[in-house]
């Protein structure tokens, strides 16, 4: 993750009961979210806590333990399936073109292994399956392909076994594999059973669990998005863990491994599509050899003598041999020139000569390696000759007998000046070079870091829009169902209106406030007022030539009584002819028996139609 700060996706006050509710669900049912991104984590959490009505995380706790059942449907919030068939089809033609035909091998005949993690309600590991069958044929796919899917989510994994799918879910498969790969069913359009049983599915926290293994194809699309970087680094090893030296690793389109080119490099950045990077752990093993030199006889024997005394004269380094009680027993020709000693020093205590304590202290170094029985090294002594300084190491070392007793040391004067040169000048463009890549890291740094930022703004409005999708195919599930209930109350009303109006007579519905709800066309033609003038009004209120002060008492009787009243009254219709109108007020009754209003039927008493309303 980028170092720059950003602001907390829960408040800090809220942060330990954020926590605690995490880890509840984590004991409760076994599900880690601590590795999701928190800010969209926070907001689908506070997406369905909306939904149940409370506000605070403790509270929503509290209601997990009470309501059980509530588990599905916050795991069903969280974990997004947004997934289709053939998501991204430029993406699955190069899996299809490019990557399938490697995993198959020259000969045909190898086995070849896919994981789809987070497969979500199972699309992507039926295309993988489709792209699969396509390029190797049924029989191969058959006998040769198996498809681990997997999700952390039970209900989304169930709708995946079942292979069954709508119209709208498989809207992304062209016509001519949709009619090989699938059959029709009443329930919508089932992936073929044969294929079928090459694919299974099974529950892993990508997190928490382990990678399946010797995978050649790895399909992950869409899912690290949700994931911290921290998180996704774990995931992305045991990515790298699960795939073979070949494999593959397919993700979407949001997600481009720019920080972890260590496990995996691109094959294809364009299409999303990765190598795994082998980290295999190397073991050096060294062998000494050993070796014996057989001597037959004295003159070879001392032919042999003769050669190491000569070899040593003319050693290339500078040598003195000291014996065990400290008298020099041998120097060779470098050290005689170097240090200015003469054959006769030869046999002379070694403490006598100028060597043992200038350029540096050799006596009590020789004292060290008796003492601990290792090589003794005295580094960059410097040494002064003729106005010129030169640079020595000096080794001292045990020299054993034939029985193991010390016969003495061997003190070796390595000239060390130009290395110790090469050294410097090496250790100033070390530093050069150090300081260069210092501000080339840096630079590197800044822009992985402005990398990082736009991936996670991008993963960010990935899940954003997905979420925004979910939340547009509920809303329009919604819609659907509203309108359905649009459409079956319109026909209600038809209906109604048909019944008032076979009624022949005027009809008026009122509530128990005794306000008009129900108004038919009769008692327009016959008041004069049209039904948006008179429902949602008191009946009293209206001006019309119906004297309804006098219809309170069969009110009264039809709501308090439930009991049908009838009465006359003289009335002045529409176009002003009085007339004597026979009123029935029917109590209106429920199911639980309770008056919830009355329906009026009214008529021209003199005429036919008043004496059916006495009927009714």
């Amino acid at each position: 993750m980028s170092p720059k700060q950003q602001s907390p996706p829960v408040p800090k006050e809220h942060e330990e009961d954020f926590r605690a509710l995490l880890e509840f669900i984590h004991d409760a049912r076994g599900f880690d979210f601590s590795g999701y991104k928190r800010s969209s984590l926070a907001r689908r959490l506070h997406k369905r806590m909306a939904e149940v009505g409370v506000d605070r995380y403790a509270e929503y706790q509290d209601y997990l333990e009470a309501n059980p059942h509530e588990f599905a449907a916050l795991f069903d919030t969280i974990l997004i399936n947004v997934t289709s068939f053939f998501r991204d089809k430029p993406a699955w033609d190069y899996v299809r073109d490019e990557v399938v035909p490697t995993l198959a091998g020259d000969d045909g005949s190898k086995v070849v292994r896919v994981w789809c993690a987070g497969c979500a309600t199972g699309e992507e590991a039926y295309t993988i399956a489709i792209v699969l069958a396509e390029v190797l044929g049924e029989d191969a796919f058959r006998e040769r392909v198996k498809i681990y899917a997997t999700d952390a989510d039970e209900g989304a994994l169930n709708i995946a076994r079942q292979a069954v799918y709508g119209r709208d879910a498989i809207a992304g498969v062209p016509p001519e594999l949709l009619e090989r790969y699938f059959d029709v069913t009443p329930q919508g359009h089932a992936f073929r059973t044969d294929l079928r049983r090459a694919i299974i599915f099974g529950r892993n926290d990508l997190v928490q669990d382990a990678p399946i293994s010797r995978v050649d194809l790895l399909v992950s699309r869409n899912v690290l998005m949700y994931f911290t970087a921290e998180a996704q680094t774990r995931i992305l090893e045991r990515f790298n863990f699960a795939l073979t030296g070949r494999g593959f690793l397919f993700l979407g389109k949001s997600e481009m491994l720019i920080t972890h080119s260590d496990l995996f490099v691109p094959e294809t950045l364009k299409w999303r599509v990765f190598r795994r990077v082998a980290r295999n752990q190397l073991r050096e093993r060294l062998m000494f050899l050993g070796g014996t030199l057989d001597t037959s006889g004295r003159g070879e024997a001392e032919r042999y003598s003769e050669l190491r005394t000569a070899a040593f004269a003319v050693a290339f380094t500078p040598q003195i041999l000291v014996s065990r009680d400290g008298f020099v027993a041998d120097i060779n020709q470098q050290a005689r020139d170097r240090f200015e000693l003469e054959p006769s020093d030869v046999g002379r205590p070694f403490q006598d000569l100028s060597i043992s304590y200038r350029p540096t202290d050799l006596r009590s170094a020789i004292g060290r390696a008796y003492d601990t029985r290792e090589t003794v090294t005295i580094s960059r002594t410097t040494w002064s000759r003729a106005g010129e300084d030169r640079l020595l190491d000096v080794e001292i070392r045990v020299v054993p007998g034939i029985n193991g007793r010390e016969l003495g040391v061997a003190i070796a004067f390595h000239d060390v000046t130009a290395l110790a040169r090469l050294a410097d000048e090496h250790e100033e463009r070390k530093r050069e070079l150090e300081a260069a890549y210092e501000e080339l890291q840096s630079t590197v740094e800044e822009l992985e870091t402005t990398n990082e930022e736009l991936q996670s703004t991008n993963e960010e409005l990935e899940t954003t829009n997905e979420e925004l999708q979910s939340t547009n195919e509920e809303l329009e599930t919604m819609n659907n169902e509203q309108l359905e209930r649009a459409t079956e109350l319109d026909r209600v009303n038809v209906f109604l209106e048909g019944i008032l109006t076979s009624l022949g007579g005027s009809v008026i519905v009122l509530d128990r406030s005794r306000v008009v709800q129900v108004w038919n066309g009769e008692s327009t033609e016959l008041w004069g007022l049209r039904p948006e003038e008179a429902e949602g009004h008191a009946l009293e209120s209206l001006d019309i030539g119906l004297p309804a002060k006098q219809l309170r008492g069969a009110l009264d009787s039809a709501l308090s009584d439930s009991v049908a009243a009838s009465v006359d009254v003289d009335a002045v219709n529409r176009r002003g002819r009085k007339f004597r109108c026979h009123v029935r007020a029917v109590p209106l009754i429920a199911s639980n028996r309770e008056v919830t209003g009355v329906l009026l039927l009214m008529a021209d008493g003199d005429h036919r139609d008043g004496r059916e309303l006495r009927s009714v």
